[in-house]
């Protein structure tokens, strides 16, 4: 099997293997597996001491930041208080130095009292709780041998474990679900103990023991789970709920939240009492042995242990479930269920290469989730264009917010004024107005990215950041506000980001220099000493030493909507293509393109009048590239409305051009603040117009943009009702992106 090693990161230790409780579905005691009966009952100083000692070395050789162990059995209690402290002090001492040590302990809860909570508040062990709802559901299987209730006792323990001064150990509590058993009672009971966390666990089973189904229903445990979730809505998610968090994860293009769900690889290993290293325990309900890997941590590393073939398998996502699970639309949500429960003994697959036992459980629970809660998941971007531009304008204005967080660290005065300066011009309506106009610009967000990441590899590196003064000043002149504004210029350049350039010295020259805005334009001082003042219009004409930035306005009319858009070729952050941003060009030069790109605008207006008042709201900025195909447009990294466009090609190339691009910069727009998709590159997709597959960021990519020249060139749409049917079976999409595929199908 390929790939890297898995580090283990969470290990189950066995400090008792038995239990003082019969429950009919345990998985150690009443499963196929019955290799208990042959292990000492109690963890021995021996295994204690190689466990903590080949896991640190693991730890250690691969640099794990922490480590979970959870003390387990059988019933981890019955060992008692001086072996558990036994258990905890060489743990620490080992892990001291090395990784955090994450201590934990599953119990069923009847031996807990104040002598076994203050150990664990000692060493910070944290306590998981089994308990299966109310007293009906909870006596159904967790009894003791004489058939006595567990119930009195396990709520003592529960309610023993919420005193104020437990509580920082509560984990939350394990239930068992139990088809028969009533699913709002069930958490209406668990709801009411107030846990910080309930985790739901279908019952172990596989092919050759299937779970019961009493009426013989497929969907009998899914239309269980899903009666709990429309109860856990009703009550407004009083307590998280592991399962339920995890499928809405995955929907939204988020991680799985647990093993048993998601293609998340496992890096959880057992050791029993005797020191034998296994697989995951639930292994021990498909047949004798098959947990079993043959090592120990007397003569084994962790390291071989994570080699082994068993443990890989387990490891491979997507490639290590079945050829049906691979095809299923759900499976990045399901993640073709609990390894053991695809276990079958006969068949023509592989004995785990099979679906779940659960698989239409599953599949249901997932599409019963996201019906009822997409129209929340939803991202209100997709259907709402100023939703989209505030969410941009938020997303640079948090990196703005972290940028003043890492440099006030360094302890900078040339940064304290400038951050001061800007609480000064957003105080105001229109200070707040202009600043918000300047941050919206798709070059600020290459600024910031750049100074972050300067500051982050060289830590005294705050030259980027002190750009700062510039934006401000920009828009204070945006505002008219009365004040003046110190920006600092290098090489005689003093650049206002949207606005223009001015030449205010010579080569190679550095300094400050005054800005303050007047009516219809700014005045300029080369420094605070200088009374000289030169005054700038704003306006599309050059004046001395002076280059604005220019702009296209085509007035809306019966020819198609109005355009608005900034040919930006003269900030320093415009470089964010592929290609190379083209030098500044003259007054001759600017006027050919800008007529080329009014005649394109007029070719889009009369050939696809729907285009062109979607181009116009999405595109706010062009920049001249060299080396770029006239019909192919570079979209910006950073930044949303952000285009490169070749300085040749004639209207007709040109027109290509602003229809792709406004596609290419809506979707990357959409993509910086919500997922669309999730695991690309995982899965391989056929479209009509490639000869080879492609992963799903670009089958997505090519079929929207395809749609987009449908109108100005009709063979584009060659394909594009199949590739939409690809998009829709595909696994990747999340909540939001099927929410753009409806929207995608109603333009065709």
């Amino acid at each position: 099997m390929t790939g890297p090693l898995v580090p283990f990161r969470e290990v189950v230790l066995k400090v008792h293997s038995r239990c003082d409780l019969a429950c009919d579905h345990c998985y150690v005691y009443e499963h196929a597996d019955q290799s208990w009966r042959t292990r000492p009952r109690t963890i021995s100083d021996d295994v204690i001491f190689r466990t903590a000692q080949r896991l640190a070395e693991h730890a250690k050789a691969h640099a794990l930041p922490s480590v979970s162990v959870i003390l387990h059995g059988g019933e981890p209690l019955l060992a008692g208080p001086a072996r558990l402290r036994r258990v905890c002090e060489v743990l620490t001492s080992a892990f001291d130095g090395v990784a955090e040590l994450d201590l934990r302990i599953h119990t069923n809860g009847l031996q807990l009292g104040p002598r076994y909570l203050d150990l664990f508040d000692e060493f910070n062990v944290r306590v998981g709780i089994s308990l299966d709802g109310d007293r009906a559901a909870n006596d159904r299987h967790r009894r003791y041998a004489d058939g006595r209730s567990s119930h009195p006792l396990v709520l003592k323990a529960v309610e023993l474990l919420r005193q104020e001064r437990y509580r920082h150990l509560d984990l939350g509590l394990l239930c068992t679900v139990d088809i028969e058993n009533d699913p709002i009672a069930v958490l209406d009971a668990l709801t009411e103990l107030d846990p910080p966390l309930i985790d739901f666990l279908l019952p172990h089973a596989t092919w050759d023991d299937p779970p019961p189904r009493p009426d013989g229903s497929p969907t009998a445990y899914a239309d269980w789970l899903l009666a709990v979730f429309d109860r856990w809505q009703e009550q407004g998610h009083p307590v998280p709920v592991r399962l339920f968090s995890s499928v809405l994860s995955t929907l939204s293009g988020g991680p799985s939240l647990t093993e048993s769900l998601g293609l998340a690889p496992t890096d959880l290993v057992v050791v029993e009492t005797d020191g034998q290293l296994e697989q995951v325990d639930s292994l021990k309900s498909a047949y004798e042995g098959a947990a079993a890997t043959g090592f120990d941590v007397f003569t084994h590393t962790f390291d071989e242990v994570a080699a082994h073939p068993g443990v890989r398998a387990r490891q491979l996502g997507l490639a290590g479930v079945s050829e049906a699970c691979r095809r299923c639309p759900v499976v990045r949500s399901c993640g073709g269920g609990l390894y053991t429960h695809r276990y079958r003994s006969t068949g023509p697959s592989g004995e785990f290469d099979n679906p779940s036992v659960y698989c239409e459980d599953l599949a249901a629970l997932v599409r019963g989730i996201e019906a009822r809660t997409a129209a929340s998941l939803v991202a209100p971007e997709l259907a709402d264009p100023a939703e989209l531009a505030a969410s941009q304008r938020d997303l640079t204005r948090m990196l703005l917010a972290r940028l003043n967080a890492d440099v006030e660290e360094r302890d900078d005065e040339r940064w304290a004024r400038a951050w001061e300066l800007a609480a000064a011009v957003e105080a105001s309506e229109e200070g707040a107005r202009g600043l918000d106009e300047v941050l919206s610009h798709p070059y600020t967000r290459t600024w910031l990215l750049r100074a972050l990441e300067a500051l982050h590899e060289r830590p005294g590196a705050v030259r980027d950041a002190l750009r700062l003064p510039a934006y401000l000043a920009a828009a204070a002149v945006r505002a008219g506000l009365d004040r003046w504004v110190d920006v600092g210029y290098t090489d005689g350049r003093l650049v206002l980001p949207g606005l223009g350039e001015l030449r205010i010295g010579g080569s190679g020259e550095r300094g400050t220099a005054r800005v303050r805005a007047v009516e219809g334009g700014l005045l300029v001082r080369r420094d605070e000493g200088d009374p000289a003042e030169r005054r700038i219009t704003l306006s599309s004409a050059a004046g001395p030493g002076w280059r604005p930035v220019r702009r296209l306005v085509v007035p809306g009319g019966a020819s198609g909507p109005a355009l608005d858009l900034v040919l930006d070729d003269l900030d320093p952050y415009r470089d964010c293509f592929a290609a190379s941003a083209a030098a500044a060009l003259d007054d001759r030069a600017a006027a050919d393109l800008l007529g080329r790109i009014g005649d394109a605008w007029a070719l889009i207006g009369a050939k696809a009048p729907l285009r062109a008042a979607e181009t116009a709201g999405r595109l706010t900025t062009l920049t001249p590239l060299t080396g770029l195909a006239p019909a192919e447009p570079a979209v910006g990294r950073h930044g949303r409305g952000a285009l490169g466009i070749s300085v040749d090609g004639s209207a007709e190339e040109l027109a290509l051009a602003l229809l792709r691009g406004s596609r290419r910069a809506e979707l990357q727009a959409l993509a910086d603040v919500t997922d669309l998709y999730a695991a690309d590159g995982s899965w391989e997709h056929r479209i009509p117009w490639e000869e080879e597959p492609v992963p799903f960021s670009r089958l997505l990519a090519d079929t929207y943009e395809r749609m987009a020249l449908g109108a100005f060139e009709p063979r584009c749409l060659e394909g594009v009702p199949q590739a939409l049917d690809t998009l829709e079976g595909a696994a990747e999409l999340t909540v939001s992106g099927k929410r753009l595929l409806d929207l995608m199908r109603k333009e065709i």
